[in-house]
């Protein structure tokens, strides 16, 4: 098999991809802050609007690799257009909900229709990426590419409140599907890739099935383990499953002629070594767990302005990734990647500072998230080039799959890692006298900024472990061209 395609990538195509992962970085992944809305006008529960929230993130981290490996055989722009109809679909369920006994069906389905589109939209964009563009051009491009995912994920909670404040949260569902139609209309001319095999494909449904009950396991192990308790049978049950379902997995993987899963890519230690720098800096998202709850909580901010306080990190991210894109042409890639985890994990330092008073912590929070902000920017383009420029084109679909199904586990470990530790330890009523002497200003709140320095510390080790990570397993020149 092989695909020799020559570079014809254009603005029109790029903006196309960009518009396309905006359907899920900026407003599927507003569900986030508008979800109690959403329950409280069409009447669902507040556990049925947490289901509703992580379902799209969970469908998509089961069905990410799964479909980037489709595409390579059947036609990247053919799964693409799919994702983007699937988006439409599931933006129009939730966006037509009625209040009553319809919402609830209506809100879940189309929460799952959007993780299925996000699965089809992003490895199929970012695999396109590499193929369509080469060289300088190429790192462009993803810099680009990366402004819709970061800097959507950036944007989504402000976009959602000003729209929803503004226009009614059936709004941003609606224009969900107009950006969709939009993108559909930019990627009209995209040229279709493939592998060129003669052999007819051949689906791996046995892989397929067994990943899904292994990530399945995984996924409700990490968003429900704190409520069911780390101890019950339950969670014992879910780790067993999990861990025993990707060792089969892998067994069969291995052996398997139509395996969708291509552990051989793992040989290369770039991309191995770029793959665990993106899913540990991803999991330093835990850090918008802890910190917008602590105001909340300890200092009586509402969610607007505690809203206002993560404006930097979407602007810095915006307006530095190129500058990340142009660290990794003079110098490689690895100094960029070490330098953005070294700077997330001082923006983490910053934050662990709770004993301060609230008028000088909220100046340390705007640094902070800027800041975060900027370490992002700079490893973003770095990181996917690295774990992209050295596989074939034609495992271009299912190496993008992998390095993004990195980037939801690793999210996903760090929102659970932080907020397991942040809702445990905050519950605490008694604390030392010792905190008195620590904590400056009231101290009926000593639990909440507590249980925040330790969650956010916690987040700041796997920071430093992406530097260190970046210094050994990628080569100076990494990227550079």
């Amino acid at each position: 098999m092989k695909e020799d395609i020559k570079p014809q990538g254009n603005d029109k195509i790029l903006f196309g991809f960009i518009l396309s992962v905006l359907t899920f970085w900026l407003f599927a992944n507003s569900m986030m802050s508008i979800a109690s809305v959403i329950g409280k006008d069409l009447g669902i529960s507040s556990n049925s609007m947490n289901t509703a929230v992580s379902l799209a993130a969970l469908f998509s981290g089961i069905f990410v690799v799964v479909m980037g490996g489709l595409a390579d055989s059947v036609g990247r722009a053919k799964i693409l257009r799919i994702g983007l109809y699937l988006s439409i679909a599931g933006s129009l369920l939730i966006a037509a909900a009625p209040s009553g006994a319809l919402a609830q069906p209506m809100v879940l389905v189309g929460r799952i229709l959007q993780g299925f589109s996000a699965a089809c939209i992003m490895p199929t964009s970012l695999g396109m990426v590499k193929i369509l563009w080469e060289g300088p051009a190429q790192q462009r491009a993803i810099s680009f590419w990366s402004m819709g995912t970061f800097g959507g994920s950036g944007f989504s909670a402000l976009i959602a409140g000003v729209i929803t404040t503004n226009l009614g949260w059936r709004w941003v569902f609606i224009l969900s599907v107009l950006v969709a139609i939009a993108s559909l209309g930019m990627l009209k001319d995209l040229p279709e890739t493939k592998k060129e095999s003669k052999e007819k494909y051949k689906f791996d449904w046995a892989g397929v099935v067994i990943f899904m009950v292994a990530m399945l396991c995984f996924e409700l192990l990490l968003t429900e383990g704190g409520s069911l308790g780390w101890t019950s049978i339950t969670t014992i049950a879910l780790f067993l499953v999990a861990v025993i379902g990707f060792y089969i997995f892998y067994k069969v993987e291995t052996k398997s002629k139509i395996a969708f899963f291509d552990f051989s890519l793992f040989k290369n230690k770039v991309f191995s070594g770029a793959i665990a720098c993106n899913f540990l800096m991803n999991a330093t998202a835990g850090l918008i767990t802890v910190g917008l709850p602590l105001m909340q909580s300890a200092a009586g901010y509402s969610a607007q302005d505690t809203g206002l306080l993560t404006l930097g990190y979407a602007l810095s991210v915006v307006l530095f990734i190129r500058v990340g894109e142009k660290l990794m042409r003079k110098l490689g890639a690895r100094k960029p990647m070490v330098w953005g985890s070294l700077i997330v994990a001082t923006a983490l330092i910053l934050l662990t500072q709770t004993y301060l008073m609230t008028s000088t912590y909220r100046v340390l929070m705007l640094i902070a998230f800027t800041l975060f902000g900027t370490g992002l920017a700079f490893f973003a383009t770095p990181a996917t080039t690295a774990a992209l420029s050295n596989l074939p084109m034609a495992q271009s679909g299912s190496g993008a799959g992998i390095f993004k199904m990195a980037s939801s586990l690793g999210a996903g470990l760090g929102i659970a890692i932080a907020a397991s530790i942040y809702t445990g330890i905050s519950k605490t009523t008694e604390v030392g006298d010792w905190a008195s002497y620590i904590f400056m200003g009231r101290q009926d709140n000593v639990n909440f900024r507590l249980a925040a320095t330790i969650a956010l510390a916690t987040l700041m080790v796997f920071a430093l472990m992406s530097a260190y990570i970046a210094n050994k397993k990628i080569p100076k020149d990494g990227g550079k061209k």
